[in-house]
C-alpha cells in the first residue's frame, strides 16, 4: 500500500467500501512509531473539551494541543446530554480536570433540522419513537450559550469557574468566543 493509496478510500459501485481493513493497516504503521506510551490517564492541562462530532473539526489541531493534554467528548452538535454530564463528572472528579471548553461550529448538520420531523421519520421507519432529544438548533452561538448554562446548572459539575464556549468557523478555521449574553 502506497501513500497515494491511502489518500482516497476505495469505493464500489454502491459508493461505499468498509474501512476497517485499511485502518488496521494504517494502525500497524502508527504503532511502529508509537511514542505516547508514557502519557498519564489524567490530562496534563486539566482540561475537558465538549465538541461536535463533525469530521471537519480536528480538535487538537484547532487548539494547538498535544496527545495527553485534554479529554475530548464528542457527539452530534456538541450537545450537553446526560452522557456528556456523566463523562465530565468522571473527568473532573476522578481525573482532575478543572476547565471545560465547548466547541460548536458553523454549518452544522443539526442546524435547521426539525426535531419533530426527524423523530417522526424514525418512528415511521422503526415503529419506535426515540426517547432522546435530537437537540437541533438554528444559531450555534445561541446553542453554545445554552450549553454553558446547562453546565452551570448541573449539580454534578464540580468545577464551574472555568467554562468557556466557542464557535469554530469551518470556512476560516477561526474560533469565536460566545459570552453568556450571546
Amino acid at each position: 500500500m502506497t501513500a497515494s493509496d491511502m489518500d482516497e478510500p476505495p469505493t464500489t459501485s454502491s459508493g461505499f467500501e468498509p474501512n476497517a481493513d485499511e485502518l488496521l493497516a494504517r494502525n500497524a504503521a502508527y504503532a511502529e512509531a508509537f511514542d505516547d506510551h508514557d502519557l498519564a490517564v489524567a490530562p496534563r492541562r486539566q482540561l475537558a473539551i465538549v465538541a461536535c462530532m463533525d469530521s471537519r473539526m480536528a480538535i487538537f489541531g484547532i487548539l494547538g494541543l498535544e496527545h495527553g493534554d485534554a479529554h475530548v467528548i464528542r457527539n452530534a452538535g456538541g450537545v450537553i446530554t446526560d452522557d456528556v454530564i456523566r463523562s465530565l463528572c468522571v473527568s473532573q472528579r476522578a481525573l482532575g480536570t478543572r476547565e471545560i471548553l465547548l466547541l460548536h461550529h458553523t454549518n452544522c448538520g443539526l442546524q435547521n433540522v426539525s426535531d419533530d420531523d426527524f423523530k417522526a421519520q424514525l418512528e415511521r421507519e422503526t415503529g419506535i419513537k426515540p426517547w432522546w432529544s435530537l437537540e437541533s438548533f438554528v444559531d450555534p452561538y445561541t446553542d453554545v450559550a445554552q450549553s454553558i448554562r446547562r453546565l452551570e446548572l448541573s449539580p454534578f459539575i464540580a468545577h464551574k469557574d472555568h467554562i468557556r464556549g466557542f464557535v469554530y468557523e469551518v470556512e476560516t478555521g477561526l474560533l469565536h468566543e460566545v459570552t453568556r449574553g450571546d
